[in-house]
């Protein structure tokens, strides 16, 4: 008698990975995980490190942008067209005003003004240069006028106004006119004159009678220029205060 055909049973599977799958689920697990932290620590470096070379490079914009104002503040600076230093110096003075709080609002950079006014120095003897000193109030020497043995030596070129006034006095036995010369000092050449002023006024009586001539006039001078005032008899030079004066300033 036939028995009716039966299928084998399938082996149910194990429900459990092999090992070796396990051991690479493992091993991604932590791959990935170490990935994840090295990750995260590089992007930390990496910021410290911009971080750090952001402060490089502001100290070094910071380092060039003084440069730039102590170049400004120097002849050559202010003659090169490299560097717009009205432009750097007042920029320079707003961080001041806002560093020490000062406000500053609307006020706009001036430089110190380029002048010099000095009063007439008695030396007591015949002199072919007048000699000169400084006063209470007005403008002295500075880095861009220098004094040196009765002259003004300018340190930048431009348009400068030059004057002076010299008192005297007059005798009656004096004929020659009393002069007074403004000249401009050239060392490999001969003093160029630059103004002259003469008075032939004659006093009636023998007593010294004080007399006044003034002479100024605007003049273009080169950078390294230096003027003077000589006159005809510096022992006739009245010193008193206020009437005998030499001065420069820069237009």
């Amino acid at each position: 008698m036939n028995e009716p055909y039966s299928p084998a049973t399938p082996r149910p599977m194990s429900s459990t990975l092999p090992s070796t799958m396990k051991m690479l689920m493992g091993f991604l697990a932590v791959f990935i995980v170490a990935q994840t932290i090295g990750t995260v620590l590089f992007c930390l470096y990496l910021h410290m490190k911009m971080d750090k070379m952001e402060e490089v490079l502001d100290l070094n914009e910071d380092y060039v942008f003084l440069r730039k104002v102590q170049k400004c503040q120097t002849p050559e600076g202010q003659k090169s067209t490299l560097l717009d230093c009205e432009k750097i110096l007042k920029a320079f003075q707003d961080l001041q005003c806002k560093q020490q709080s000062l406000g500053c609002p609307g006020r706009q950079w001036k430089r110190q003004p380029i002048a010099v006014h000095l009063a007439g120095r008695n030396v007591s003897k015949r002199v072919s240069v007048l000699e000169w000193e400084t006063t209470m109030y007005g403008p002295t020497s500075n880095s861009l006028i220098s004094y040196h043995e009765g002259k003004l030596k300018v340190k930048e070129a431009g348009l400068y106004y030059i004057y002076s006034q010299v008192s005297f006095c007059s005798k009656q036995a004096t004929l020659a006119p009393f002069t007074l010369y403004i000249y401009l000092h050239l060392p490999m050449e001969e003093d160029r004159l630059l103004l002259k002023g003469l008075d032939t006024h004659i006093t009636s009586t023998a007593t010294c009678e004080p007399q006044s001539i003034r002479e100024g006039g605007v003049f273009n001078l080169r950078e390294g220029d230096m003027v003077f005032v000589n006159v005809t008899d510096s022992t006739r030079v009245n010193y008193r205060q206020g009437i005998t004066y030499f001065g420069i300033f820069k237009l």
